[in-house]
């Protein structure tokens, strides 16, 4: 079967591609032909809308993890920005500033393995203030949480929660030992027990190989996550993966497309990485991907919104506010 009479059969026959597949045509095919029949996929299954969310790094470094990706990791040494959690009113500011763009959802993000004690209130009352001050949807990153916390988030007023699994299962070991790629299913099941949706994906360019990324897809597809991040990675001085040399535009591409076959109604969302690739990523959202993070990341630098705005209007695409579609 070719890339177009799969592609057909995904979106005519409603057919899931699954491990037994042979997973090998989406590494051996012509990459214009894969990225242009994933875009049908796309168009079909999910739209012309483009999801936008955006991020504020609520508590930064004096991360006890030894994710070797990250710069917040007090076993690197990056010289990261340190602070506690941050002033409500500073959250609330920000958010104010996203929602008077085009921003869909506002996440708050904190380092650490998990939120406990007096930091993990400070977050629920800031959930609950922009929730009665803001019209966006919310979602939180919090790490490893308990069965009552997330009940405790979903009662604040979030809706989403973000838990990537970084990378395959057999590759995850090397990217990180301090906490397991099980947990992270564990984790991800708690938050959908509350009734959370998930946004989880994971980062490529960190020496897996091209079958691991295939790996993930079909673990996220077997997961059924409905918000699928996509980052490249940026190599942080200071990290074990500071020399990796620098992911190519096309393993972006070929990525981003074959993750919309495995998983073609998910949100395939453009994240870390995108000022690698040509014009911020357009051939990606030509090539299958659905949503983006816009604004200013973590510890690598993306898209302003007014320029994915002006980006993605002019490739005919959909760029309003969803709770402005109410």
């Amino acid at each position: 079967m070719n890339i177009k009479e799969l592609a057909d059969k995904v979106i005519n026959d409603g057919y899931r591609i699954t491990r037994e597949d042979d997973l090998s045509v989406f590494l051996d095919c012509e990459l214009d032909e894969l990225c242009r029949e994933a875009d049908r996929i796309r168009e079909k299954m999910c739209g012309d809308k483009v999801e936008l969310c955006t991020i504020v790094n609520g508590r930064s470094g004096k991360c006890g993890e030894d994710c070797k990706f990250c710069a917040q990791s007090v076993h690197h040494n990056t010289g990261c920005e340190q602070y506690e959690f941050l002033d409500e009113d500073e959250i609330l500011k920000l958010a104010k500033i996203n929602e008077g763009e085009i921003v869909d959802r506002y996440s708050i993000v904190t380092s650490g393995k998990s939120l406990t004690g007096d930091n993990f209130d400070k977050v629920l009352k800031a959930f609950e203030r922009l929730r009665r001050e803001c019209r966006m949807d919310f979602c939180a990153s919090l790490g490893f949480l308990t069965d009552e916390q997330f009940e405790e988030l979903v009662k604040a007023g979030v809706t989403n929660y973000h838990a990537n699994i970084e990378t395959s299962r057999g590759y995850f070991p090397q990217i990180c030992t301090t906490h397991t790629f099980e947990d992270k299913i564990d984790n991800i099941r708690r938050a959908r027990k509350a009734g959370l949706h998930v946004c989880s994906g994971g980062i490529i360019g960190m020496g897996e190989t091209p079958e691991d990324r295939l790996d993930m897809a079909m673990s996220l597809a077997e997961l059924e996550i409905e918000s699928i991040p996509i980052n490249a990675l940026m190599p942080i001085e200071g990290t074990p993966l500071e020399n990796m040399p620098q992911i190519t535009e096309e393993e972006i591409l070929r990525t981003v497309a074959f993750f919309r076959f495995i998983n073609p109604s998910a949100k395939i969302r453009l994240a870390a990485g995108r000022a690698i690739m040509t014009n911020n990523g357009e051939a990606a959202f030509a090539g299958g991907a659905s949503a983006t993070i816009t604004g200013n990341m973590l510890t690598t630098s993306s898209s302003t919104i007014r320029a994915d705005k002006k980006l993605l209007e002019g490739m005919g695409r959909k760029v309003i506010r969803s709770y402005d579609e109410k």
